[in-house]
């Protein structure tokens, strides 16, 4: 658990990072692969995750600046991976902004449990680490290599000198 806004944003920008390199081996092809033939899009989910970071901060009492049109979810590749860099790094200025360490401490309502504003900022972490797994799969599916977040993927394990990776 987070016991400083400097714990959380070291983790924050580890994971932004991660996720950024996940965005940035998107296609405008690959954003159309779906989950299933009716279901959501790799487009959808990763602009969702997106545009989530604000509506989510916001929800907890910070002032951040929402994604413009985050009904709609672009056809570009570029547009999502810029929209995602922009948005993590002005939620992170805004926590450093407007929380304190004490804060962290403080307990709301989130979702229908009490929990603490540490727990909260775990929980916006969590979120992004679901979502971005969906993606890894979904960019596979896709027919492009995915960026290996905490590991490799399958084609760079020969790099490690392995020949046949473990399945």
């Amino acid at each position: 658990m987070y016991v400083t806004i400097s714990d959380f944003i070291k983790e924050w920008n580890k994971e932004a990072k991660l996720t950024q390199n996940v965005l940035d081996g998107l296609t405008d092809e690959s954003l159309k692969q779906p989950v299933y033939h009716e279901g959501r899009t790799l487009g959808r989910i990763v602009w969702h995750f997106t545009t989530n970071i604000p509506e989510y901060l916001a929800h907890f009492g910070l002032k951040v600046e929402k994604v413009d049109h985050a009904d709609n979810v672009p056809t570009s590749a570029k547009e999502i991976s810029e929209t995602f860099k922009k948005v993590s790094a002005q939620a992170a200025q805004a926590i450093e902004q407007q929380w304190e360490d004490e804060t962290l401490k403080q307990v709301q309502n989130a979702f229908g449990r009490e929990e603490t504003n540490a727990s909260i900022l775990m929980g916006l972490i969590k979120h992004i680490v679901h979502h971005r797994g969906q993606a890894t799969i979904l960019i596979r599916q896709a027919g492009l290599k995915p960026f290996g977040v905490y590991g490799p993927p399958k084609e760079d394990w020969v790099h490690l000198g392995v020949e046949n990776p473990p399945l």
